[in-house]
């Protein structure tokens, strides 16, 4: 650290995960608007922590394109938020007219979703994963729940096989673990291509047909980096917004003792927790095109900056009252890279979390509230595991 510098604030801390909200408070106490962090080690970036400010920012494509090639050239290839982070030919890393040309495929192919034939999707992939943990009487949310039933319904929604989508399962697992990523990222893009392929010559109804045959004529590579997207934008948010929102569920009085007979809705607690602990806690990340004045702060160019919308959506200039039915906060982001996919995501997790509960309305966690752990992370809101405990049903405990 160069002399005169603020200390930077790392994010990936397990001290930061156990209490974000504090740490928010603090940032924006010693900081104001505009927070020197640390992505990583060695990752220096700029958290906005106020909400006007995150709206300015996103609305101005022109001085804050989402393209991090000029900044991706000085962070080695190791460095564990660059996969995360690093340029691709597809909506989320793009700026200008690219970004247009592949936010009109990603957003059509999107619109074509039927959401009445994803209800009734959800409920049956939820069916036989419920039956599942009703047998055991336990079970942790997160995995044996919340990411399965994601990661399904995102292989319904592509048009995957059983084999394909099996492949790309495994092919992102390893894409996360570190010491995989290059064989994960092979495997992935080996079974979307074959998707890809599958889909050009027999398309169906499902969102890879519409990309591929979509006016602005995407090749194979713009392809498999649109699908990365849709499942690395659905996987890691859906799943924790489902767990989220079932843990201050089952926590909370105004959702009832027990859950159906509370006096609040699950699409109110969604949005809750949306404003709360949105599933990513911190993303939105853009790349000032040259030096720009921000509030009193000059941000460097090429250097990240990216949006806690968290901190944002607590924002004390704009929190206070009661926010049931609100829906003003940051967590789908804004401008024009905000989020295509909501009302999917939301009928996702709500059918879900409905399900779920309506099957098993004594469930109850089976450690205290403050002994669950979070996973640490610059990005993410996520739970290390749900674990719940509840009745079993009494044919199955006969059987």
């Amino acid at each position: 650290m160069s002399r005169g510098e603020v200390p930077r604030i790392p994010l990936g801390t397990a001290e930061f995960a156990a209490d974000p909200h504090g740490a928010y408070r603090e940032m924006r106490r010693k900081h104001g608007a505009m927070v020197p962090i640390e992505l990583s080690p060695g990752v220096p970036a700029t958290l906005v922590v106020n909400y006007r400010t995150a709206l300015r920012i996103l609305n101005d494509p022109e001085h804050f394109p989402a393209d991090p090639r000029v900044w991706q050239e000085g962070i080695p290839d190791d460095s564990p938020v660059k996969p995360m982070m690093q340029w691709y030919p597809n909506a989320l890393r793009n700026s200008g007219a690219e970004h247009v040309r592949y936010r009109q495929a990603y957003t059509a192919a999107i619109d074509g979703i039927d959401l009445h034939a994803v209800h009734f999707t959800v409920e049956q992939i939820a069916g036989p994963l419920i039956a599942a943990l009703e047998a055991e009487g336990a079970a942790d949310l997160v995995s044996q729940y919340a990411l399965p039933l994601v990661f399904e319904v995102l292989n319904q929604l592509v048009g995957c096989s059983a084999d394909i989508g099996q492949r790309v399962a495994t092919g992102m697992a390893a894409l996360f673990d570190t010491v995989n990523a290059a064989w994960g990222m092979q495997t992935l893009a080996e079974a979307l291509l074959e998707l890809i392929a599958l889909k050009r010559a027999e398309p169906g109804d499902d969102v890879t047909s519409r990309m591929a045959h979509h006016a602005a004529n995407l090749n194979d590579e713009e392809m498999l980096y649109q699908l990365v997207s849709f499942y690395g934008a659905g996987i890691e948010p859906m799943q924790n917004l489902i767990s989220n929102t079932l843990l201050l569920m089952l926590t909370d009085d105004r959702f009832g003792g027990d859950v159906l007979g509370g006096s609040l809705s699950t699409r109110d607690a969604l949005d809750e927790v949306l404003f709360n602990d949105p599933p990513m806690a911190n993303f939105a990340i853009t790349y000032p095109r040259q030096p720009i004045l921000i509030d009193t702060t000059w941000l460097p160019a090429h250097q990240p900056v990216m949006i806690s919308l968290a901190a944002c959506n607590n924002d004390p200039e704009i929190a206070g009252g009661d926010r049931t039915g609100n829906r003003s906060h940051l967590a789908w982001s804004a401008g024009p890279h905000a989020c295509p996919a909501r009302s999917v995501a939301y009928l996702v997790v709500q059918t879900a979390i409905d399900q779920l509960l309506d099957a098993l309305p004594d469930m109850q966690l089976s450690v205290p509230k403050h002994e669950i752990s979070w996973r640490p992370g610059p990005f993410h809101r996520a739970m290390v595991a749900l674990p719940v405990e509840f009745p079993m049903t009494p044919a199955l405990r006969a059987v």
